[in-house]
């Protein structure tokens, strides 16, 4: 997938470029700065004196020497004061410029860290949210693998309102679905009332199930064959063209690799997994019933027993269809990520 949050020392990443948390003038502070020296060796402080002064909101890029890539890219980010002294936007205009680096130097990969939410001082959720918002946006316009690197859980942060939020939609949600499953029925049936004595309400008991009629005819196999739906595949291109986008702009939007893409459209009995699948239905914006319809004919259903699912029902009822967003809320909840 295009974008991934990963747990790792950014020291470790494989990738074409590597985005230091550097100091502005051409010195080695603590954290990422100090780790990506320390591996990098005594010639990237070389190459970084050559450099000089970074102005924050800027970027330069060296070789990355003794490191698993070619390029360090040296991001001067601002440091956090009040948010009142254009903090985020210069923290964006970091991000946008090592991005145009990686792509003037030819990068198929970047690894990140968050940032300026170490000793610069940014609120976690803050510089996160600049990172999604940088990301969702080049991503919609390149090709590109962006690796947003984590030390520990802590380090990325959605805003308190959003997790709180999510969690509260979750607890309700279990807590029908529980009701549903032990009580068997909304409202009078999904909580049998009991007398003072124990027993059950009669009219709070679910009505008796009529029996099924049973046809008097069988029919072949091959009638019940003509009767067959649309596949996942068919119905998605579909909808893409029932939507008017181009299905680069839906690929990307889904965090899904061109490839991928091409896979599921070039096979009509293609099924893909329930994260791409459910990508592709919040790239095309689709409602619930939609979603689930979409999903249903991959052999996929969205439940109430399960966290992902709440997570991902959550965004579509709030009519936020970010992936990258939800990808970091469902990091955030110990869940796999939307995409492939």
């Amino acid at each position: 997938m295009p974008f991934e949050i990963v747990r790792n020392d950014i020291t470790n990443m494989q990738v074409d470029a590597i985005v230091n948390a550097a100091s502005r003038h051409p010195r080695i502070n603590a954290g990422v700065n100090s780790a990506i020296h320390k591996k990098a060796g005594p010639s990237l402080l070389k190459a970084r004196k050559e450099i000089g002064y970074i102005e924050p909101g800027t970027a330069a890029i060296t070789s990355a020497f003794d490191l698993n890539a070619e390029y360090v890219i040296h991001a001067a980010t601002p440091i956090w004061a009040d948010g009142q002294q254009d903090e985020m936007a210069l923290l964006r205009q970091s991000y946008d410029i090592c991005l145009d680096l990686a792509v003037k130097y030819n990068c198929d990969s970047i690894a990140f860290p968050l940032l300026a939410s170490g000793n610069h001082g940014f609120p976690k959720s803050k510089a996160l949210q600049v990172a999604i918002a940088a990301f969702s946006e080049f991503l919609m316009a390149h090709e590109m693998q962006i690796y947003l690197v984590v030390f520990n859980k802590d380090s990325v942060q959605l805003s308190e309102k959003l997790v709180h939020n999510v969690a509260s939609y979750i607890d309700e949600n279990y807590i029908a679905a529980y009701e549903l499953e032990t009580y068997g029925g909304p409202f009078a049936q999904s909580r049998r009332a009991r007398q003072p004595s124990g027993q059950v309400l009669k009219e709070c008991l679910p009505a008796p199930c009529a029996s099924a009629p049973v046809p008097s005819v069988s029919r072949s196999l091959d009638e019940i064959l003509r009767e067959k739906e649309a596949g996942f595949t068919e119905t998605l291109l579909s909808l893409i063209k029932k939507s008017g986008k181009k299905n680069s702009h839906i690929y990307k939007k889904a965090n899904l690799s061109k490839q991928h893409f091409s896979k599921i459209i070039n096979d009509p009995d293609y099924r893909p997994t329930k994260a791409t699948a459910l990508a592709l239905a919040i790239a095309l914006e689709l409602d619930l019933d939609a979603t689930r319809d979409l999903i249903g004919r991959a052999g996929y259903a969205l439940t109430n027993s399960s966290t992902f699912d709440l997570i991902i029902r959550y965004f579509i009822e709030h009519k936020q269809f970010n992936v990258i967003e939800i990808n970091i809320a469902l990091y955030e909840f110990d869940q796999s990520l939307l995409g492939a």
